[in-house]
């Protein structure tokens, strides 16, 4: 790997086959956002690509979780042409297009994370920083102007950028952008469900999410150990899943999650699910084979021998280096692999279970598994308790009650301290007005989103005479927490 510095920029490179490919790489994504300016720093991308004319070239960007890349592959003066117009965009947004790409990101749809591993965040972290991975958040349309102004300022400069080539920086590379110091990110929150748990949602399928050190190789293999036990067992010996993923996310120096995903066959989701658990208890109790072992480092070492995959370490190199990221290249890969034992990837994997978060889809009404230690999985939801404060209760309309008996036993409360309700089965959500990250107001109501990844929706269609509840939370929510519906939610 080659290091160079171009207008203040990090440059890494090395000489790959193939056309020449260039990732500018800025140290910023959805977890350095809020709930209120979810999706603010998608729209800073789209309103930069925007300004490109029509180029008869690969390019592309994207917004993961931590970082925000441009990406393109041409010519060596393709190449050149395309970062100095993203720079420069970057530099002078065209704000005034900002109603027509938020219409864009609603089309596009996109999330940072698959549907399993973000909500599986959102539940470790609640919602903030890469919990956010799962929400929408108020709609693009009602991002605020001054959000996007600062998201510029704050992350889009030259202090926190990084450049990979794969190839010698060509003639004539300028790199606009203003300049700046390394963004320092605030220390990501702490969990707020650490487990041992299991957690209901509307899923695709099950998955699994361990706290551990990603660049630890004896959880690496385990999880790949794991991953082809599901794939031996759910899907060619059961017939009851087609994929078995994993995803990997950075969460600090040294600190990361892994996660496990399988997709379901229709009806089998309980089944599947318990296999999942049960795959993960005995890894965690028994040392895979040496067999097993064997099979995983050939196929890292396929895989990261294959030349196709220089591309790859490059941008990890680049990652690397703007998340302070400690980097192993392959090579080191392959050698810590070959020294990790059965046991010392048991101990990594039955370390890691004791922040197990399990997530069940919710076609799932009941579930019953053990820990390693034999006692019950808990089943955990987004509040603590188990009845309603005391305050003035609001119910659903007469009408409601008595053609619906669940409706019977649904309950709100607002008093001075937040707002918390009881669903039709008996189960109660809320939160304090301290924890309140955004409010979407409505004709007539209020939906509260709270930072434990949880809702109340004070709205007329479920309660009545709301006029006192609603008096309270405007009172105690601060206004910029406040947003109309987005214009762009589909209704009917």
């Amino acid at each position: 790997m080659h290091h160079d510095l171009i207008d203040g920029v990090p440059v890494i490179w090395t000489e790959t086959p193939g056309p020449l490919e260039a990732t500018l790489m800025f140290g910023c994504g959805v977890q350095d956002e809020t709930f209120r300016t979810l999706g603010v720093t998608h729209l800073v991308e789209h309103l930069a690509m925007s300004t490109l004319p029509r180029l008869h070239f690969d390019h592309n960007a994207s917004v993961s979780l931590s970082i925000t890349d441009f990406t393109c592959t041409g010519r060596p003066e393709q190449v050149v042409d395309f970062l100095a117009r993203v720079c420069t965009a970057l530099t002078e947004l065209p704000l005034e297009r900002i109603e027509k790409e938020a219409g864009v990101l609603a089309a596009e749809g996109s999330g940072a994370a698959d549907p399993v591993t973000g909500e599986l965040l959102s539940i470790r972290y609640g919602t903030q920083g890469l919990g956010l991975a799962s929400f929408s958040g108020p709609g693009a349309d009602r991002i605020p102007l001054e959000a996007v102004r600062e998201t510029v300022a704050r992350h889009f400069h030259a202090g926190n950028a990084v450049l990979a080539l794969t190839g010698p920086p060509p003639q004539g590379l300028r790199l606009p952008l203003p300049p700046g110091s390394r963004t320092a990110r605030a220390p990501h929150p702490a969990p707020r469900h650490t487990g041992p748990s299991w957690h209901r949602a509307d899923v695709p399928g099950p998955g699994l999410l361990l706290s551990c050190d990603l660049n630890d190789q004896a959880m690496l293999l385990a999880t790949h150990v794991l991953c082809q036990r599901l794939t031996d067992t759910v899907r060619h010996e059961h017939g009851l899943s087609y994929d078995v993923g994993g995803t990997a996310v950075h969460v600090g120096p040294g600190r990361g999650e892994r996660s496990v995903q399988l997709d379901v066959r229709e009806g089998q989701e309980k089944r599947v699910t318990e296999l999942l658990w049960q795959e993960a208890l005995r890894l965690a109790e028994e040392e895979p084979t040496e067999a097993e072992l064997a099979e995983e480092r050939e196929a890292a070492r396929e895989f990261l021998t294959d030349p196709r995959t220089l591309d790859m370490e490059l941008g990890e190199r680049a990652a690397d280096l703007l998340l302070d990221e400690t980097h192993l290249d392959a090579g080191t890969k392959l050698a810590q692999q070959a020294e990790v034992t059965p046991a010392q990837v048991r101990a990594a994997f039955a370390a890691a279970m004791e922040t197990a978060l399990l997530l069940v889809p919710g076609q799932v009404e009941q579930l019953t598994l053990g820990r390693p230690d034999r006692s019950a999985l808990p089943a955990a939801d987004c509040s603590e308790r188990t009845a309603l404060p005391a305050g003035p209760q609001y119910r659903p309309p007469l009408l409601a009650r008595a053609r619906f008996g669940a409706a019977r036993k649904v309950r709100l409360v607002v008093n001075a301290d937040g707002a918390w309700w009881q669903d039709e089965e008996g189960q109660v959500h809320g939160f304090p007005y301290t924890e309140v990250v955004g409010v979407e107001v409505h004709d007539g109501g209020r939906v509260l989103h709270g930072l434990g990844n949880c809702f109340v929706p004070v709205t007329p269609e479920l309660f009545t005479g709301l006029g006192p509840a609603l008096a309270a939370i405007d009172a105690a929510v601060p206004e910029p927490l406040r947003y109309p519906l987005s214009a762009l939610r589909a209704t009917g």
